[in-house]
């Protein structure tokens, strides 16, 4: 993998605002009504495996905000081996991943059926929708290299 320079490409949300105002209101569908824990945890994985600077910074922080502790937010990397994250919160963990990667072209069916034992069918929904919208985000953030804002 090579380094790329920080310098921003674009800024999609002034170029293309329509865009930017319809993924905002996507992602706040998606989050609605959803565990706001589990919600900041999927956005920081999939960002994670997709190499979102920006939105690994932004979640990570946010999450905090919201009073996770920062031990579990350095763990999420290794969530399936740290011992630290419930059995729901590893199934959406678990399902993130293959959403993220989709290895092979698909979600495997045992990924799927751990995650629905865990989230009623209108959370799945939800938990779905928010993998795809954070996705989506990495992919704004990814390609116009936006980075962390400081400051």
């Amino acid at each position: 993998m090579t380094a790329h320079t920080h310098t921003p490409r674009m800024d999609l949300s002034r170029l293309a605002p329509d865009v930017y105002q319809a993924m905002l209101a996507l992602d706040q569908a998606a989050s609605k009504g959803f565990d706001p824990t589990i919600a900041e945890l999927v956005r920081i994985r999939a960002s994670q495996i997709n190499h979102c600077a920006l939105c690994i910074h932004m979640h990570s922080n946010d999450a905090r905000a919201a009073g996770e502790t920062e031990e579990r937010v350095l763990l999420l990397n290794a969530w399936a081996e740290a011992g630290v994250f419930s059995e729901r919160e590893q199934a959406a963990l678990a399902l993130t991943e293959a959403v993220t990667v989709l290895t092979d072209g698909f979600v495997p069916d045992e990924v799927y059926e751990r995650a629905a034992a865990h989230f009623s069918e209108e959370e799945l929904a939800r938990l779905i929708s928010l993998i795809f919208t954070i996705n989506a985000w990495n992919r704004i953030g990814v390609t116009t290299r936006q980075g962390p804002r400081r400051g």
